[in-house]
């Protein structure tokens, strides 16, 4: 019984000195201001090279037109070394300067549109819309920033 009664004293104390953790914003840590759009792709058995191929020619070809307009800062592919494991096993992360480059943007859209041109988009669309959906499943999408800790 006092093996059972320590146990609950100190697990006690661990909750109880956890509660009084809480760190503060811009104190303790600052959140950045860019920001990452980060899409988790489970891709099927022996099509990852075909689906990276894809998106050479589909969304990495449409980051590469943004990124030289300046509307993205970057974005990258990752791939798992264990493709075959948990819920996802690619990410697709696009990085933007600020969350104000996300948001819908009439100009943006149009110069975009007129450096990718209106016959790409057609054909890149109809290649996602038509291959996609027999090689990956997408698993979720996030909008994150980055925390450093002071």
């Amino acid at each position: 019984m006092r093996i059972l009664l320590s146990l609950i004293v100190v697990a006690f104390a661990f909750s109880a000195s956890t509660a009084h953790a809480d760190l503060e914003p811009w104190k303790d840590y600052e959140p950045s201001e860019e920001v990452w759009s980060v899409t988790t792709v489970r891709v099927k058995p022996n099509l990852h090279d075909a689906y990276l191929e894809g998106l050479a020619q589909t969304w990495a070809a449409g980051n590469e037109v943004a990124k030289e307009l300046g509307q993205i800062e970057d974005w990258a592919i990752y791939r798992s070394s264990l493709p075959e494991s948990g819920d996802f096993n690619l990410l697709l992360v696009v990085k933007f300067k600020n969350s104000e480059d996300m948001q819908p943007n009439k100009e943006a859209y149009e110069a975009f549109m007129a450096k990718w041109g209106e016959e790409r988009a057609k054909e890149t669309t109809e290649y996602a819309q038509k291959n996609y959906p027999a090689m990956r499943k997408i698993t979720g999408q996030y909008v994150m920033r980055k925390i450093t800790l002071k």
